[in-house]
């Protein structure tokens, strides 16, 4: 059985910024496509970035670009979302997510497991 397990967000001053993990127990990491997305009050569930188990492909919202960075360490089952110079339109829950087949990374439809979700605050 999957499971995935977020930590890291918390409350940061606009310009600041956090790192999210998430660590997936049960199966080995490597054979998964990964994703991060986020979900902010009254909004659907939004992709915010993908990376594919080799890492030959990453997927990065507009929104994010230059400002998050993705990555996974197959050693150690976790994924991680560097946030760097958060914005007060970046508050939202964020999910991380596992895939068996990739397909561009962004559609939420297409990802087999979500985590419980982790809030993010960015308010000064």
């Amino acid at each position: 059985q999957v499971q995935l397990v977020e930590s890291g967000g918390g409350l940061v001053q606009p310009g600041g910024s956090l790192r999210l993990f998430c660590v997936m127990n049960g199966p080995k990491l490597d054979r998964y496509h990964l994703g991060w997305f986020r979900q902010a009050p009254g909004k659907e569930r939004e992709g915010v970035a993908a990376i594919t188990n080799r890492e030959d492909n990453t997927y990065y919202a507009d929104s994010v670009k230059g400002r998050f960075t993705m990555s996974r360490d197959n050693a150690k089952n976790t994924m991680y979302l560097q946030m760097n110079n958060l914005t007060p339109e970046k508050t939202a829950v964020y999910y991380c997510a596992a895939a068996l087949t990739y397909s561009g990374g962004r559609n939420r439809r297409r990802y087999n497991y979500f985590g419980q979700g982790t809030q993010v605050t960015v308010s000064s």
